[in-house]
């Protein structure tokens, strides 16, 4: 038995800009962190040599080519695991669509225990390259490599996207005070509806191929990211919120679907409720909404919200983890 455990991420400012057809031109980056919502995948022995994956279907089968889930198949072709496996997997928050980068994290996670299963340790630079090698180019997912890396490492950082196809992940340092001040001003709340991040990515991607001024908007993100990492380099957690407003207003104009009513209703609320800035999390359309504020106001947003629900949240330090081995 193995169980692995991959934290989920947050992302900041920066997000679209780690798409290949942007990144690949003008280099993006993003300010990330991982948080304590994960998702663990369970690989154990089986009795023959076939396969059993249980997700929200369960799928036994005898041969990999007949496993349907495309990330499950894909990630056991590329290390050359045929059979003789069961994989199970669990979330803490819903699988799919939320904005968290839940897909990559269940990558990742795969990837680090079935590399245990094989007696190998795989390292988070490892982790990174191959989880995106096997959602982008093998599943074929129109998406960027934000979520697998940020789940490899795990902590708060800033990841850049170079336009050799090279990923660099540097830590941002904070003392645990101002981190801690940090974390106590985010609330989030979910949305409680999910999409198809894949789609909306595509449309976007489309639409930053078709558009010079929204490429141009997207460097815009990214100087935000440069930005964002700079102040809280230097302890200044007070331009945090108004730097989330202003990617948020900018990642809307990119393309239709990014937002909604009901989505800018909760936004307009919030800040009326004395919000600094937030942002829906990941392609948008659904999902989770996160907002900074001090923290005498957080009642009145969560009275404002409701009946959104309000999830509380902590930076997570550590990346996927092997969290039990007997193999």
């Amino acid at each position: 038995m193995i169980i692995s455990r991959t934290p989920l991420r947050m992302s900041f400012v920066g997000g679209g800009s780690d798409l290949p057809n942007f990144y690949r031109r003008y280099g993006g980056a993003v300010v990330t962190t991982a948080i304590d919502k994960y998702v663990y995948v369970t690989l154990n022995k089986k009795f023959d040599d076939g396969l059993r994956v249980a997700y929200s279907r369960n799928e036994e089968v005898d041969t990999l080519a007949d496993v349907e889930h495309p990330i499950v198949r894909n990630a056991l072709q590329l290390l050359e695991i045929r059979g003789g496996i069961e994989i199970t997997t669990i979330a803490d928050v819903p699988s799919r669509g939320t904005g968290l980068g839940s897909s990559s994290a269940f990558t990742v996670g795969l990837l680090i225990a079935a590399a245990a299963h094989q007696g190998r340790y795989m390292s988070a630079e490892e982790l990174g390259q191959l989880s995106s090698k096997v959602e982008i180019e093998m599943c074929g997912e129109p998406i960027g490599k934000q979520d697998q890396y940020a789940s490899a490492y795990g902590g708060f950082s800033f990841i850049e996207f170079h336009e050799d196809d090279t990923v660099q992940v540097t830590p941002i340092v904070m003392t645990p005070d101002l981190k801690g001040r940090l974390e106590s001003r985010l609330l989030m709340f979910y949305t409680g509806t999910v999409r198809s991040a894949s789609a909306l990515l595509k449309t976007q991607s489309e639409a930053v191929d078709a558009d010079a001024h929204k490429r141009e908007t997207l460097r815009s993100m990214v100087r935000l990211a440069r930005q964002m990492r700079q102040d809280l380099g230097r302890g200044d957690i007070e331009s945090f919120g108004a730097c989330l407003h202003e990617n948020w207003l900018l990642k809307k104009s990119l393309t239709g679907g990014i937002s909604s009513g009901p989505i800018d209703a909760a936004y307009d609320a919030a800040m009326a409720a004395g919000a600094t800035g937030g942002k829906l999390l990941g392609a948008g359309g659904g999902g989770f909404l996160v907002f900074d504020a001090a923290q005498d106001k957080h009642p009145a947003i969560v009275r404002a919200l409701a009946p959104l629900r309000h999830i509380p949240f902590k930076f997570e330090p550590l990346g996927s983890r092997v969290i039990f081995y007997n193999p």
